[in-house]
């Protein structure tokens, strides 16, 4: 049986017409989220509300947030299909009549949003200004202008900026690896490969998903969390894009898509290989089979998030290479921080889920390499 990105979040989640492609970020899985069940914290330390629910991706950050502690209070969605969806889903929670009903609310702390992605910026500037923090689901910026803008404003008001990178952050496989090569369990790390393919689903798709100026391009929105996890894992501060290109090369009756793009890319602590695209075949039985891998001095690792194909079921499989012994190891049990540790910032002014210098320079990476790639064209 095929597995959608619906059906991760559980069968009884609804969604309007235009999130149906869009039930759950890259790199969750069915236990990195549970069912269709918002666990209720004993002691809610933060208020939250939610501005701009265009990708459905805002229910695994929602889920994010209330695991870690926080308080779903109240949201806002200009379009009446998505403000319904959202409302069954989570019935108990204030539908604000406004963008403003909710900046101007002093009781709310954060502000999380999967807005289109070119509004995401602009909203999240809006948000600090109003002294709030801010949670976005990725990309979470779309044009270095708007990178620049955001830079500035975070340093202005000291308020939170995260994207959320799930394929890292709400992934047991990748936790479960970052503490092993932490540990370290295959030395130095020299390379990440990191590979993103998707299913299309072009019937189910908004009329934005088409359109370079509000998506970003697919090294902006896809690859933004293959750059995340080449700075976390091999601990780069700088980097420089060696090559990038993409293309639209089978999908001409969408003009201003792009279904592919690569990149290369060398950083001060190691190099790494991303490549997206959006041609995972029907016959895969999920969206997509994201992989990393990761090459060390004592080993490697591979991280196969969603599907294991022709091996065991379900996602989040790792596979560890050393000296000794290869091995397989189970991350069934692993706990993600990415939520609490973000509650805590928000009460603490820290950052332990995620610094502003690497959230920053994770997208920067990826609107350098959208920016100067080579328009890939393949003959016929």
């Amino acid at each position: 049986m095929k597995k959608t990105r619906r059906k991760f979040l559980g069968e009884s989640i609804t969604t309007a017409a235009g999130l149906a492609a869009f039930a759950i970020p890259s790199g969750f899985n069915e236990p990195a989220i549970g069912a269709n069940i918002v666990v209720k914290p004993a002691a809610p330390s933060v208020r939250f509300s939610v501005i701009g629910i265009n990708h459905g991706h805002i229910y695994g950050q929602v889920e994010a947030a209330v695991r870690g502690g926080g308080q779903l209070y109240s949201f806002y969605a200009k379009e009446p299909d998505l403000a319904a969806a959202f409302q069954k889903r989570y019935p108990d929670v204030k539908a604000a009549k406004s963008e403003d009903e909710i900046l101007q609310d002093k009781s709310v702390q954060l502000v999380l949003s999967s807005a289109i992605p070119v509004e995401r910026a602009p909203l999240g500037i809006r948000v600090m200004k109003s002294g709030k923090d801010f949670m976005v689901d990725k990309p979470g910026i779309t044009t270095l202008d708007q990178l620049a803008e955001v830079r500035k404003v975070q340093a202005q008001t000291k308020r939170i900026y995260s994207i959320m990178y799930s394929e890292r952050l709400e992934n047991k496989a990748t936790v479960k690896a970052g503490e092993l090569i932490a540990a370290g369990a295959i030395g130095k790390v020299i390379q990440t490969i990191g590979l993103g393919p998707h299913r299309m689903n072009a019937k189910t798709r908004p009329e934005w998903f088409f359109e370079r100026e509000k998506f970003g391009g697919i090294i902006c929105d896809i690859a933004s969390h293959q750059f995340d996890q080449f700075l976390f894992f091999t601990g780069s501060t700088e980097a420089t894009i060696v090559s990038s290109q993409t293309g639209n090369v089978h999908h001409p009756e969408y003009p201003q898509f792009e279904d592919f793009g690569d990149v290369m890319i060398r950083g001060n602590q190691g190099v790494g290989y991303i490549r997206v695209d959006w041609f995972t075949p029907d016959g895969l039985n999920t969206w997509g089979d994201g992989r990393l891998t990761v090459l060390g001095t004592d080993g490697f690792m591979e991280l196969r998030k969603n599907t294991d194909i022709g091996g065991r079921d379900g996602g989040n499989h790792l596979f560890v290479v050393d000296g000794k012994e290869t091995r397989y190891v189970d991350c069934s049990a692993v706990d993600l921080p990415y939520g609490k540790q973000l509650i805590n910032d928000v009460v603490n002014r820290t950052e332990t889920a995620m610094t502003q210098q690497h959230c920053f320079l994770a997208t920067e990476l990826a609107l350098k390499a959208q920016k100067q790639a080579y328009q890939l064209k393949l003959s016929k």
